[in-house]
């Protein structure tokens, strides 16, 4: 098992940490030369736009839509999770660049500015009955799935926060940042 980080922009060390913490080697992906040498991803949270248009630059997204789900796990934390979509509703024509494999639309900032990030407990049944600490910073939100995806958690609310279409994983929130483990886990079995 080879794992990427995407390290163009975001939290890559985080993810890194976790990964190297359970004992699984990682390496940054910033070029093309470095996708080919990974069957696993992490898109990691930070400003979906900047990664986008970084991912268009390095002339990744194309070898990315080619892999995703075959021959590459994907997951993707909250930024990743936009880029994953293949519907973003509120994107500004032309403004989001992204890779639009998983079958789920999703809505920007849907919990508002950084100001209004917050945390609570998610309930994903496929990592066991205690609930996962959910970190939301400045989130989006899974509005629908299409049915090649399905959900895997949501708030007490209801709200889809994460979602699973194959190899692909998408979560809203970031579990880097916590000391759970489970759902790294969960992805190096896809």
């Amino acid at each position: 098992m080879r794992v990427g980080v995407l390290a163009l922009q975001g939290d890559f060390r985080e993810h890194i940490d976790v990964l190297r913490r359970i004992g699984v080697p990682a390496i940054e992906v910033r070029l093309p030369k470095h996708l080919e040498a990974v069957d696993r991803l992490i898109i990691p949270g930070g400003e979906s736009t900047t990664i986008g248009r970084l991912l268009t630059l390095y002339h990744m997204v194309d070898p990315l839509r080619a892999r995703a789900g075959r021959d590459l796990a994907v997951w993707g934390t909250c930024a990743g999770a936009i880029l994953l979509a293949r519907t973003v509703l509120d994107a500004k024509e032309g403004g989001q660049p992204g890779l639009g494999v998983m079958d789920m639309a999703v809505r920007r900032n849907a919990y508002g500015s950084q100001l209004d990030s917050f945390e609570l407990p998610i309930d994903m049944p496929a990592l066991g009955d205690a609930p996962l600490h959910g970190v939301f910073i400045r989130a989006p939100q899974i509005e629908s799935l299409g049915p090649l995806a399905r959900a895997l958690g949501s708030l007490p609310g209801g709200a889809i926060v994460a979602a699973q279409q194959g190899r692909m994983l998408a979560t809203t929130f970031h579990p880097e940042l916590t000391g759970d483990d489970r759902v790294h886990r969960y992805f190096l079995e896809l």
